[in-house]
C-alpha cells in the first residue's frame, strides 16, 4: 500500500554521542542509521530474543507496570472495539517477566509509555543522549515493550527523539496539515490520551474514508533496525508498527518552550468550548481576533510596557498571573 510513499530522509553519522541541537529539534523527519548501535541494549538485541529478555530483566525494578492485553483477533491493532463503546483490549497490571513469558501466538500484548527511571533506574547507565540530559525542560524518557502491535496514528506535542532498541518498527509519517485526511477521532475518549485516526493502515476503507487518499500522497516512510533511531517533529502524525516477536523502543519527548507555559492542546479545547457554539458572524469575528493575537504578529508597540502582559515577554510570572485569572473564571 506504501509503495509509493517517499522514505524519511537519512542522516548516516550520527550517534547518541554526537547528535547536535539542531538535529534533535529538526522540523522534518529524519532517520538516523546506527545511532545507538553501541548501547549495551542494542548489542544484546541483535545476539537475539534470549538476550534482549535477559538485558530488560537485569535492569527491572520489579514493580508491576500496565499492559494493554488482547486477543490474537485484533491482528496487534491498539484501537477501540466494534461498536466504539470501549477498546479492544484490557489494561491489566502484570510484572515484566510474566509478559516476557507469555506465548506470542496467545494473543498481544503491549507496554506504553514505561517511565525509565522508575521501573529500570539503571538503564541510563549505558543508554543515554548527552545533548538532551543537559536540556533545560528535562526529557521525558520513556520504553516501550511488546509483541507486534500495531498503533494508530496520532500526533504528540513534543518533539520526539525514537530509537529502536529490538525487533523492527515500520514508522508511517504525515506533516500537521494532514489533519483532515487522516480522519481523526473523538479528542475525549482514546485509547492511550491521544486522538487517532480511525484509519485502518493494514486494509484503509477508502469508501468510508475516501480523503485518505490524498494523505498517503503525502506520507513517509522508514523500517527502524536496532539501533536505528527517528527525530519525529512536533505534532507530526506517525503510525507505529512492530514487525517483530518481541520489540523494544525507547523514545525521548521535549518542549522548547518553557515548562510553565501550558499545552497548546488545553487552549483548542477552550476554544472549542466558547466557540462553535456562536453565529457565522462571530465566530469570523473570533477569528480576525486569533489571527492578529494568537497567529499573526499582534503588534504592541503602541501599549505602555508594563500593561502588556500577555502581549509582552511570556515570563513565568505573567504566565502564573493569567493561569490565576483563567481558573477564577472557569470556576465561577
Amino acid at each position: 500500500m506504501w509503495s509509493a510513499a517517499q522514505p524519511v530522509a537519512t542522516l548516516s553519522g550520527v550517534t547518541s554521542d554526537s547528535i547536535s541541537t539542531a538535529i534533535l529539534n529538526s522540523t522534518l523527519p529524519l532517520h538516523l542509521p546506527d545511532f545507538a548501535a553501541h548501547w549495551p541494549a542494542v548489542c544484546a538485541a541483535k545476539k537475539g530474543e534470549p538476550a534482549t529478555r535477559d538485558y530488560l530483566l537485569s535492569h527491572y525494578s520489579g514493580e508491576p507496570l500496565t499492559a494493554f492485553i488482547s486477543n490474537a483477533s485484533s491482528g496487534g491493532r491498539v484501537f477501540y472495539n466494534a461498536d466504539f463503546s470501549g477498546f479492544n483490549f484490557k489494561p491489566v497490571h502484570a510484572k515484566l517477566d510474566q509478559l516476557l513469558a507469555a506465548p506470542n501466538g496467545g494473543g498481544n500484548w503491549y507496554v506504553g509509555a514505561t517511565f525509565v527511571p522508575r521501573w529500570f533506574p539503571k538503564w541510563l547507565e549505558q543508554q543515554h543522549v548527552p545533548a538532551l540530559a543537559q536540556h533545560a525542560n528535562n526529557p521525558l524518557i520513556s520504553l516501550w515493550i511488546g509483541n507486534q502491535s500495531r498503533i494508530a496514528a496520532h500526533a504528540d506535542l513534543p518533539q520526539n527523539l525514537a530509537v529502536v532498541v529490538a525487533g523492527r518498527r515500520r514508522f508511517t509519517l504525515f506533516p500537521p496539515e494532514q489533519l483532515a485526511n487522516l480522519y481523526i477521532g473523538p479528542l475525549d475518549a482514546s485509547p492511550a490520551g491521544r486522538a487517532i485516526s480511525l484509519v485502518d493502515f493494514a486494509k484503509p476503507d477508502f469508501t468510508q474514508f475516501p480523503k485518505f487518499a490524498e494523505a498517503m500522497a503525502h506520507a513517509q516512510v522508514v523500517e527502524l533496525e536496532p539501533g536505528d533511531a527517528l527525530i519525529i517533529p512536533s505534532m507530526w502524525w506517525h503510525h507505529i508498527e512492530a514487525l517483530s516477536p518481541l520489540n523494544v523502543l525507547m523514545n525521548f519527548w521535549w518542549r522548547e518552550s518553557p515548562d510553565y507555559l501550558p499545552s497548546p492542546e488545553l487552549a483548542l479545547k477552550l476554544a472549542m468550548l466558547s466557540i462553535n457554539a456562536l453565529p457565522a458572524e462571530q465566530k469570523a469575528a473570533w477569528r480576525e481576533h486569533f489571527d492578529h493575537y494568537v497567529f499573526g504578529q499582534g503588534q504592541a508597540d503602541h501599549i505602555p510596557e508594563h500593561l502588556r502582559g500577555l502581549q509582552g515577554p511570556l515570563t513565568e510570572p505573567v504566565a502564573r498571573q493569567v493561569r490565576a485569572e483563567l481558573l477564577n473564571k472557569l470556576n465561577r
